[in-house]
């Protein structure tokens, strides 16, 4: 097996053609200036050929489609209106899977711990945020609700199904629905939702947060891991209005920006955070797996960690974890994740492929080559499987978001959720903030007690 990120991590359009996006050229997203979207705008843009899919007022943001060549023109012309941007479609940097295991494969002993869900023992991740440590306490994240901004998720895995709202569930992918097709493959949402919150049901893996509600909110199409900007402003616009506490978009692309239309774009999907927190949501997003120092490369945005009122997570890892579990460290920066003390929030257990060689291990339940035990383990459409990136990482922090939260009655500022992020981080760098864990390592233990 190849230990490459190109194994383990799915190769952006960008890196292909030098671009970051497909335009679609008969979707576009209109700003209208401040408190000027109002149903008379909305019939002006409507007799300029425009057929509104989304409006929404609160962001002063439409989303129109339209056949009309001359559609920008005339909609520009309006008053009222601020710009009118063609959509871009973003090929995202979706990581892939390591050793897949189905429901028929789950294994049938007990981890060594003696827990009953059987890949606990694997869920290193969960020792470094001492999550185990806040479940003793008593804290388990019920009361908060997280939405997964994502490729959807897997309605009727044993793990997912107890914490998932189906009724508040969505997609903004056309032609999608939220709950993935059927069939043995990995969906990347489902293995982000089963690292926040899988039931503590003694079945394969348990989540950060085993009693947060979890709600799908499908922006990304699973087949091909692309995304509008479209759909994820209506995505986290819609997760706010819902009652979301916690935003989780595992998600990123590195776009120029200088790419025609992204600016705008930029300013759009910004004014939806901006919304999300101005109404209580904390919005956390992967910082990205490029290996890049975000404070010295202005020519690139990572989206949408570096949007406004979003805590961009960077990946930790083991080296080597399984050859010896209690004493190897789990911080170490992830080889591929993204850095910056600028744009990095805090880190998360994210896992990684560097570990050299292909040797096995006969590690906690399973055996396998070494490196893979350095690896993130969740769920995935109908089993379970290792991964790794910042899309690891992220829910990690999320989970331990909704710990917080749930520990205040369901109900808390953003605000108050990074202060108290802030307070129980292990600061493992530099004092204070720094490149590779912004404000630390998040721990539940630390930031609860």
């Amino acid at each position: 097996m190849k230990k490459t990120l190109a194994t383990l991590t799915a190769t952006s359009l960008a890196a292909l053609l030098g671009l970051p996006a497909i335009a679609s050229a008969d979707t576009y997203v209109i700003m209208a200036n401040a408190n000027k979207l109002d149903n008379g705008l909305r019939h002006q843009i409507e007799a300029a050929g425009g057929q509104v899919r989304s409006y929404l007022p609160q962001i002063d943001v439409a989303i129109v489609d339209s056949d009309n060549p001359n559609f920008a023109a005339a909609a520009s012309a309006i008053r009222g209106i601020n710009t009118v941007v063609a959509d871009m479609v973003v090929e995202y940097d979706i990581p892939e899977p390591v050793a897949t295991f189905s429901v028929d494969e789950l294994a049938a002993n007990p981890p060594n711990s003696g827990d009953d869900d059987a890949f606990f023992d694997l869920q290193w991740g969960h020792d470094a945020v001492d999550a185990p440590e806040a479940w003793d306490l008593g804290y388990r994240g019920a009361g908060a609700v997280v939405a997964v901004l994502d490729s959807g998720i897997d309605a009727e895995h044993p793990d997912i199904a107890p914490n998932l709202n189906v009724g508040l569930s969505a997609s903004f992918v056309p032609g999608e629905d939220f709950n993935v097709q059927p069939g043995f493959y990995f969906n990347h949402g489902t293995h982000v939702a089963g690292t926040i919150a899988a039931a503590d049901n003694g079945v394969g893996v348990i989540g950060v947060a085993p009693e947060a509600e979890i709600v799908a909110v499908k922006v990304l199409s699973e087949f091909t891991g692309s995304g509008s900007f479209a759909s994820i402003i209506e995505g986290i616009v819609y997760a706010a209005d819902i009652g979301a506490d916690v935003i989780n978009m595992s998600l990123g692309a590195d776009i120029p920006h200088n790419a025609p239309g992204a600016a705008a774009l930029f300013v759009a999907t910004g004014r939806a955070t901006t919304y999300a927190y101005q109404n209580g949501v904390t919005v956390l997003a992967a910082a990205g797996n490029d290996g890049r120092d975000l404070d010295h490369d202005s020519s690139l945005k990572s989206f949408p960690a570096e949007l406004p009122h979003v805590i961009a997570i960077s990946a930790t890892a083991p080296n080597g974890w399984a050859l010896d579990p209690a004493n190897t460290n789990l911080d170490n920066l992830a080889s591929y994740s993204n850095y910056g003390q600028s744009a990095i929030g805090f880190a998360g257990p994210g896992g990684d492929f560097a570990f050299p060689g292909d040797d096995v291990c006969n590690g906690p339940v399973l055996t396998l080559p070494c490196f893979v035990f350095d690896l993130v383990i969740s769920s995935i459409s109908e089993g379970w499987s290792f991964s790794a990136g910042t899309s690891m990482a992220t829910p990690h922090a999320a989970g331990v978001a909704a710990l917080i939260i749930g520990a205040n009655g369901g109900e808390m500022s953003p605000a108050h959720v990074e202060q108290a992020l802030r307070h129980g981080a292990d600061d493992l760098g530099k004092p204070g903030n720094d490149d590779v864990f912004g404000q630390g390592r998040v721990n539940a233990l630390g930031s609860l007690e």
